[in-house]
């Protein structure tokens, strides 16, 4: 049974929080442990005592002890309803990192998958049991197919040849559409009442397909706790380039140690579920797996997914990367690798890598299929 407020005051105070208690007065048993459940989340809000919605200091008193996760789940569980439930769930897992909500298997069954829910899902997999596990695997394998979705598309486009003007195509293609064949082809078809052109006979380019030799895509993917975007978008990638023709993908995830995952790269679900996020970070050896694996450097590219922070070697690193593409080799350094590619990395460390030869930057994964696309084709 959820909490009904009758009381106008309790509900007003109930809606202004902590800041309203002198005006409103205070709350019954049920409002109050209500009250306790929504500071026990929205409390969190590093600016609530800049809006007056808590006072700025707090002197100690009488209430119960702090909520844990397990308790404000039982909490919300008994004084909402259905819909309040999950916006308060969905809100601790993606407004404020508190990840621990995701091991317990009915929000899992209940929530509803999103990318801020599979990261959480990624940071506390080892925690859970076999059964909220399996539960959790759906959801990775949900995120993932929409991910996927989108990124393979972008993958064909990047790499499907370039249009040729010269020839026209029958299949209609927007990608491919001539705008400026298409308007001639039908200028017979304008109406100067309207001022309006009818097209019948849209005009399309055909695509030539350029030879490509084999390509060897390394991805080296830090898989420190705060690279976990990355992480996610990295697995995806590299299924998506595993499926092109002429390209062999490895994917090599390291922390202070390097573990190579190509053998999982087609399931990008199963890879994600090996990644074991945190630790320390040591890039150089990492760099130093990736020149064992370097046959034609001709035909290699390394990218390096990582904040540079090395926690190993630095001067290890930059001989290695500089060794690397003094033989030929393309080294992209990304300091983030997402839908917003918005970097936070060690930029004297990245400027290092530059400075050998690396290009450093931060990209979306489309962009990083375009910018692929372009050393191999070019």
């Amino acid at each position: 049974m959820s909490l009904t407020v009758t009381d106008p005051l309790e509900r007003w105070r109930l809606l202004l929080g902590e800041a309203a208690q002198d005006a409103c007065g205070g709350l019954g048993a049920d409002a109050a442990a209500a009250d306790a459940a929504l500071d026990w989340l929205y409390g969190r809000d590093s600016d609530l005592g800049a809006r007056g919605e808590r006072s700025a200091e707090r002197s100690g008193d009488m209430s119960p002890s702090a909520l844990t996760v397990p308790d404000w789940i039982n909490a919300i569980h008994t004084l909402f309803p259905q819909e309040v439930i999950e916006r308060l769930e969905t809100d601790a897992v993606e407004r404020y990192g508190i990840d621990e909500v995701v091991t317990n298997l009915e929000v899992l069954q209940r929530i509803e998958p999103s990318q801020g829910l599979l990261r959480a899902v990624l940071q506390t997999k080892h925690l859970m049991n076999p059964e909220v596990l399996a539960a959790a695997r759906a959801i990775v394998t949900e995120v993932v197919r929409r991910i996927m979705e989108k990124l393979a598309t972008e993958v064909r486009q990047a790499f499907g040849g370039t249009r040729d003007r010269r020839r026209n195509s029958r299949r209609p293609i927007a990608s491919n559409f001539d705008f400026k064949r298409t308007v001639a082809t039908n200028l017979h078809r304008y109406d100067p009442a309207s001022g309006r052109l009818y097209l019948q006979t849209p005009r399309f380019n055909s695509r030539t397909k350029k030879h490509t030799d084999t390509w060897d895509i390394i991805l080296l993917v830090d898989q420190s706790g705060s690279m976990t975007d990355s992480v996610i978008h990295s697995a995806v990638m590299a299924a998506c380039l595993w499926q092109l023709p002429g390209m062999r993908t490895k994917l090599v995830a390291f922390d202070t140690a390097v573990v190579d995952l190509t053998d999982d790269v087609a399931d990008p679900v199963e890879l994600l579920m090996k990644v074991q996020l945190g630790g320390g970070t040591d890039i150089a050896k990492a760099v130093a797996y990736a020149q064992g694996l370097v046959n034609n450097p001709q035909k290699t590219v390394v990218v390096l997914i990582s904040d540079f922070y090395e926690g190993g070697s630095e001067y290890e690193l930059i001989r290695r990367v500089k060794a690397l593409t003094a033989e030929g080799v393309r080294f992209l350094g990304l300091a983030a690798l997402d839908a917003s590619a918005n970097p936070v990395y060690n930029h004297e460390t990245g400027q290092a890598l530059a400075n050998v030869g690396a290009k450093v930057g931060a990209m979306t994964p489309g962009h990083l299929a375009a910018w692929l696309a372009e050393q191999v084709q070019g």
